[in-house]
């Protein structure tokens, strides 16, 4: 088989060459200059450099122009999936085309989606084309997102619908407007369910609930979450999310509201999450959910490992403890001797202070964070409730007392990717 992989995400995360036969298939990674160095080592294959300065899927498509046509394409990063659409649609390779990237990138055609499978979701509107807050059929606290985010980035959570107007008319330009969405803000406690589906059947899915949220992370505050036991009802309704946005092969990272009357719909991805997601679930059932992405794609289920149900009360959680919020790109770190060698801890990392930190869902760049586990739920959130009210992070000053700046680093670890 012929396998075209715009690559972007490392190999320390995909393991290409154990998911991968490269002497079976006939490989062709398109990588840029910044990421060439995460390919995988000692595996026979091709390698051609885009520029990665311009259109992801112009790019593609020129540095593989005059090859054979490939039997799969592959895209490991969320950033990448509508440039793997078109370059499907344009060579005539099987798979998810650019409709069907949309279905899980455009959150205003996820929601519709969603909505027309008749699962709950916030009432929203594309922002263009709204005028006055007479449009908006809810009142109260509203969200301004952009309809194609990630990372929270853009995300911002005003009193009322008139206000989440008014900041949009003087932050947003007339030329971005068809990229935001606003919806009503339903208060609850989120969840995320993580997992692999194969064939419109989910080989695993776990869910976890947030200890703090994503948006509060993007402004500085520590982040987690635990993993709880999935009952018929959640199982149920997370399967009629996903096959309402087509996701039936592959992995995927769906978020929902705990609302006062039951559950809410927020977004999904076709990809795992960051932080220590991956890893948690690793831990609980035995799947890594990059290198099953691959093998999926590549062999069938059929070559999956099999997997492990998670023992009653014996679930996993991880977190992560920012730094990008203050003003420095290093950091002092303080209180956090009692927990990193608690009994809980599966994994612990820690910045040194001439390490630079930034906003990111990778462990790599953030002051601290970890993996915890084995315990019940409650222990575990009550755990990670204890360390971020104890472990600060403080900025570390230069020598002549100003804000120290950033020391060059390898992009393959401090893109913030989910």
């Amino acid at each position: 088989m012929k396998i075209l992989v715009i690559h972007s995400r490392p190999d320390y995360l995909i393991h290409y060459g154990d998911n991968i036969d490269h002497d079976a298939h006939d490989v062709t990674y398109v990588s840029t200059p910044e990421r060439r160095n995460s390919l995988p080592k000692g595996v026979r294959c091709r390698v051609i450099e885009r520029p990665g300065v311009g259109d992801i899927a112009g790019e593609v498509l020129a540095a593989v122009a005059g090859m054979p046509k490939p039997d799969l394409v592959l895209a490991l990063s969320e950033f990448d999936m509508l440039a793997a659409g078109e370059v499907r649609e344009a060579l005539g390779v099987t798979g998810p085309k650019l409709s069907d990237a949309l279905l899980v990138r455009d959150k205003v055609i996820m929601k519709s989606a969603v909505a027309a499978a008749g699962i709950r979701v916030p009432r929203f509107l594309p922002l263009a084309g709204i005028d006055d807050a007479g449009q908006v059929p809810w009142e109260g606290a509203t969200v301004l997102k952009p309809s194609a985010g990630a990372l929270s980035q853009g995300v911002v959570v005003l009193p009322s619908v008139s206000e989440a107007l008014a900041t949009a008319a003087v932050d947003i330009a007339p030329d971005d407007v068809d990229g935001f969405e606003i919806e009503e803000f339903l208060p609850g406690r989120v969840i995320h369910i993580d997992g692999v589906m194969a064939g419109g059947r989910a080989l695993v899915l776990q869910p976890s609930r947030y200890v703090n949220t994503c948006l509060a992370y993007a402004g500085g505050t520590p982040l987690g979450s635990v993993q709880f036991g999935a009952d018929d009802a959640l199982v149920d309704w997370t399967l009629r999310c996903l096959l309402a946005v087509g996701i039936t092969d592959g992995p995927f990272h769906l978020e929902a509201i705990e609302a006062a009357d039951g559950l809410a719909f927020m977004e999904v991805a076709a990809r795992w999450a960051g932080g220590g997601v991956v890893d948690a679930l690793e831990l609980a059932t035995g799947l890594w959910q990059p290198s099953a992405a691959v093998r999926l794609a590549v062999d069938g289920p059929s070559a999956l490992p099999g997997v492990r149900t998670p023992q009653p009360d014996q679930w996993y959680g991880w977190f992560l403890v920012p730094g990008h919020k203050l003003g420095s790109a290093f950091c002092d770190i303080s209180g956090e001797s009692e927990f990193r060698d608690h009994p809980l801890i599966r994994i612990w990392e820690q910045r040194a202070p001439d390490e630079p930190v930034r906003f990111s869902y990778a462990r790599a760049n953030v002051p601290v964070s970890g993996v915890i586990g084995p315990a019940p739920t409650q222990e575990l959130e009550n755990f990670l409730l204890r360390l971020f009210d104890s472990v600060k992070v403080t900025p570390v000053p230069d020598a002549s007392g100003g804000v120290a700046a950033p020391r060059p680093s390898d992009g393959a670890l401090t893109r913030a990717d989910p």
